[in-house]
């Protein structure tokens, strides 16, 4: 089967757990598969090696450009089409034959969007969900019309050496029917300990109106809206687990729901603490 003209960048650091699957299930139908690594101290750079994946040790200099940025400009260069992978992420069947259908278009048909939106199959504590939440990402991208923002939150806490929860910027965009599988084989702590780091950069935006609007023109319209949206745990749990019907997946709906409305608190009270400190500082 002839391999598809896209770069399959993986940033990874300590995936030795998932990163072995991530590159199995594409090593076979893209015309690269780059590991970028950001120091592990696990085994994933010898796991995904033992695959067929490149591997590329990143160091992050503080600034920008951020991880996937400096992908887009190192990684590959002579092929314009990337496509961004977790490293606990495959592509489903389904997405790979949609893929296929992209690049091998009918006779006076070509590509024409700068990027991709592929919604985002999510498992949580074990189970796949089909309802509740939509995640889409932005990560099949045609790096000659694709940049990663640079909002001026590199002193925020939480991040680091990734891009922030925002979408490169592109036009045109369209998006993919068919899903890509977050399915994460950590403990459920992990996504604990990963979503206190992200609400620190949150809470930080909260406090940084002019960065929080950067952000909010580079999230997708379902993320501008919820931006606004008042009472952000409530609204959030309403959301994801009465109006998107979370309730049919069961425990695992109402774990997710919760959790997420957890993770929207957190960022509120991290941010009223703040506030509270700096006013006690005046």
């Amino acid at each position: 089967m002839e391999k598809l003209p896209v770069v399959v960048a993986i940033p990874t650091k300590n995936e030795a757990e998932n990163i072995a699957t991530t590159v199995r299930s594409v090593i076979d139908h893209f015309a690269h598969v780059v590991v970028v690594d950001s120091d592990s101290t696990d085994d994933t750079r010898a796991l995904a090696e033992a695959e067929g994946a490149e591997v590329l040790p990143y160091t992050w200099d503080g600034g920008y450009p951020k991880k996937k940025q400096w992908c887009l400009e190192h990684v590959h260069p002579e092929v314009d089409w990337v496509f961004f992978l977790d490293g606990d992420e495959t592509p489903s069947p389904q997405l790979l034959a949609e893929m296929r259908h992209l690049f091998d278009p009918p006779p006076g048909h070509t590509l024409r969007p700068a990027a991709f939106d592929i919604p985002l199959g999510y498992w949580f504590a074990g189970r796949r969900l089909r309802h509740g939440y939509t995640i889409v990402k932005r990560v099949l991208l045609d790096r000659t019309r694709c940049r990663f923002p640079e909002p001026d939150d590199l002193a925020a806490p939480g991040m680091g050496e990734q891009e922030g929860h925002y979408q490169p910027l592109a036009d045109p965009v369209v998006r993919l029917r068919s899903p890509i599988e977050h399915q994460d084989l950590d403990p459920v702590r992990t996504w604990f300990e990963r979503h206190n780091r992200y609400s620190d950069w949150e809470a930080w935006l909260e406090r940084h109106p002019a960065v929080r609007e950067q952000i909010r023109q580079a999230k997708t319209r379902q993320g501008r809206l919820f931006h606004r949206a008042p009472l952000k745990p409530l609204v959030s749990f309403a959301y994801a687990y009465g109006w998107r019907r979370g309730f049919l997946d069961g425990r695992a709906g109402l774990d997710y729901a919760l959790a997420m409305s957890f993770y929207r608190w957190q960022i509120g009270l991290k941010a009223r603490e703040a506030a509270s400190g700096e006013r006690g500082r005046h």
